[in-house]
């Protein structure tokens, strides 16, 4: 496949396929999977959040934000609260253990993502990070950060 028979959508699947694979192997230092990293973060980012919403909003099937969520509480993470209002939901709130979890987890992802993205200048680097951005935007922006 050459570069002009490539289409977008199939590079970004290679891209995510790749930079998923090294993050995996990074998160393994702290004891994360890619996807305990992003319920921690929906949550810190959405306090109250439901297993559920966070996986509608991350892309993550439910089994797996499940499994994810149960792994991260069992570890004090993450804490379970009754709905205000609604008995079947629990909403879902970072410890402070997971915060500070957290923390040191993005700056294994900041390394990944550094370390990908040296093929590219500044200037380049800023152009994919907005054309993504715009991308994920319009199709799935509940992935996105609500202050974003």
């Amino acid at each position: 496949m050459n570069e002009q028979s490539a289409t977008t959508g199939y590079l970004a699947w290679q891209f995510s396929q790749v930079m998923g694979s090294r993050l995996e192997k990074e998160l393994r230092v702290l004891d994360l999977t890619l996807a305990q990293h992003t319920a921690l973060m929906h949550i810190a980012r959405s306090p109250g959040i439901s297993s559920a919403d966070a996986a509608r909003r991350t892309g993550v099937t439910a089994q797996s934000m499940g499994a994810a969520v149960n792994g991260l509480v069992d570890r004090g993470m993450l804490e379970r609260r009754p709905h205000p209002t609604n008995r079947r939901v629990l909403c879902l709130h970072i410890t402070d253990d997971g915060r500070h979890l957290t923390e040191r987890a993005q700056a294994v992802v900041k390394n990944v993502n550094d370390a990908a993205l040296s093929v590219l200048s500044p200037t380049e680097q800023a152009t994919a990070h907005s054309l993504l951005y715009r991308l994920v935007a319009h199709l799935n922006p509940d992935a996105l950060p609500p202050s974003a």
